[in-house]
């Protein structure tokens, strides 16, 4: 079974592991970023557990734009209490653990955490090759992305809630 809570500190070895095996060098979050987060956004930071492991993990912050903008990946700071966009600068799922189902289930904690506090959209950036799966999700593909974080081509992806 799958549980889902927000992060710790305690989970940052862990966490830091996945997202670099999951994402390269110049894309993944580094531990002192993870660290942020976790104090920063504790309300958008999810971990999701499998018989008390770590198997994925889901953050970002609430934004007042509709999408991503670099600044975030290094500049956290709180969630407001209700509106905004629940932005998605994270999704990952250890290699071991993925098709599973895991990120959807991640996806859908944000979501009713996120319709909870009045937000108005989700927002995320991804690669070309993840435009379908989001598509699934009940995203909409917004065109190429102006970020440039680690320097390959990112999709906006927007859900309304």
């Amino acid at each position: 079974m799958i549980n889902i809570r927000s992060a710790e500190i305690t989970d940052l070895p862990a966490l830091v592991a996945i997202e670099q095996l999951c994402f390269s060098k110049e894309e993944a979050a580094t531990s002192d970023a993870f660290e942020k987060r976790i104090q920063r956004i504790p309300d958008s930071f999810f971990v999701a557990e499998i018989d008390g492991v770590i198997v994925g993990l889901v953050n970002g912050p609430v934004i007042e734009s509709a999408f991503i903008t670099d600044d975030l990946f290094s500049d956290i700071k709180a969630n407001p209490a209700v509106g905004g966009h629940q932005s998605i600068l994270g999704l990952a799922v250890s290699p071991h653990f993925q098709k599973r189902g895991i990120a959807s289930v991640l996806l859908a904690h944000l979501e009713k955490e996120a319709r909870a506090n009045n937000r108005e959209t989700i927002t995320l950036t991804c690669k070309e090759n993840l435009i379908s799966f989001y598509e699934s999700q009940g995203y909409l593909n917004k065109g190429v992305s102006n970020s440039e974080h680690g320097g390959v081509t990112w999709y906006n992806m927007s859900k309304k809630l």
